[in-house]
């Protein structure tokens, strides 16, 4: 296992959750601190506070992963004898860098929503509200049949070569190429002023578009060629959508009354609101962590009996009513999941890569409000 430094653990972590997912203006990526240090241990956390910091002190974390950012809003100055500025000041003194991913990790395929989809038992979800989408390319390359399996493998690595479910797509064809090495060509098959034939492989994949300079990049660095033949279309077809929320079944139908307490046990609150006839059917739910008050129209839409989301506002839960939607709101802390499946998620990604680092559960309460 090798020592791994901040950017490395961030770099695999953006495989999942890139932050081209985030939602316009949300302030996604490193808030404090810098990636370029070993890291042994990372703290992942909801929120971060200065017992979240001392948390990490006391657990030898120099990296911290956290959802919510904790600085949403732009500094006009930095006083260390503030709460904030307390908490900016002590991260600093002690080497600890803080990242957020925030709507990037809500939008990832695996990330919070889908963590808590999974909570309340829901089957064949989708998402909620389409927020991202990617056009594809194709890159079609050709290689000397000794080394096609190599380019394919690079290539795979990068991030072509996938559809849907499935990873590793390509295509391929052989044929002769054909080539005459110039004055000044170093070939690695044939002489200069000679003509060359070679048998050769056509592989074809497609990638989304934002990846195609680290997709070319990797592909050039397998090839043999000096002056590898390729070429890279835009294609109208889109890659998989993106978004926000997921809606799905429940395994059984129950009522709204039901399925409130299913609610407080999934994600462990004493209590919530809920907006709705108790005696209401409940089969199709939908899910969003954090403020959900923009996506009941989103919900409805969707087919939605019930939204399970936060931060319910008065006048749109009498939005809801009149539409007929039922929503049940547990808080925004019940984004807590997030801890557990990053830390697990990037656990078995550091291992499968060879890094020597443990990812480590925030234990601190960072609920604020207290039910009584």
């Amino acid at each position: 296992m090798k020592k791994v430094n901040g950017h490395e653990i961030i770099m695999l972590f953006e495989k999942w959750s890139p932050k081209r997912f985030a939602m316009d203006g949300d302030p996604v990526g490193l808030h404090i601190g810098q990636l370029n240090r070993t890291v042994e241990n990372v703290l992942v956390t909801l929120d971060v506070n200065e017992e979240v910091i001392d948390e990490a002190i006391r657990k030898g974390a120099t990296l911290i992963i956290a959802h919510h950012p904790p600085l949403f809003r732009p500094l006009k100055s930095l006083l260390t004898d503030t709460p904030q500025g307390s908490m900016i000041e002590k991260c600093i003194k002690n080497d600890i860098a803080v990242y957020a991913a925030h709507t990037n990790l809500d939008v990832a395929p695996g990330g919070v929503n889908d963590m808590l989809a999974e909570k309340i038992g829901l089957v064949d979800t989708e998402i909620v509200e389409l927020t991202y989408s990617e056009l594809l390319n194709k890159l079609v390359v050709f290689s000397p049949t000794t080394h096609a399996d190599e380019i394919r493998q690079a290539l795979e690595k990068a991030g072509a070569g996938a559809i849907g479910d499935y990873v590793g797509c390509s295509f391929s064809s052989s044929g002769i190429g054909r080539f005459t090495p110039v004055e000044g060509a170093k070939p690695f098959i044939g002489e200069v002023g000679k003509g060359e034939k070679v048998k050769e492989e056509r592989i074809e994949v497609v990638l989304p578009a934002p990846m195609r300079s680290k997709v070319l990049k990797a592909m050039l660095e397998a090839h043999p060629y000096e002056e590898p033949a390729f070429d890279l279309v835009a294609l109208d077809q889109q890659s998989n959508d993106y978004g926000l929320g997921r809606i799905g079944k429940l395994r059984e139908k129950t009522t709204l009354g039901q399925f409130v307490e299913i609610v407080k046990k999934a994600f462990d609150v004493p209590a919530l609101r809920f907006v709705g006839d108790p005696n209401k059917e409940i089969r199709k739910v939908a899910v969003l962590g954090g403020d959900g008050n923009k996506y009941i129209g989103a919900a409805k839409r969707s087919g939605a009996d019930v939204l399970v989301t936060g931060d319910l506002y008065y006048h749109v839960a009498h939005d809801a009513q009149a539409m007929g939607l039922a929503v049940i709101d547990p808080g925004h802390n019940i984004e807590k999941v997030m801890i557990q499946g990053v830390a697990d998620y990037m656990q078995a990604a550091c291992s499968q890569a060879g890094y020597n680092v443990s990812f480590i559960e925030s234990e601190i309460n960072t609920e604020p409000f207290t039910f009584n």
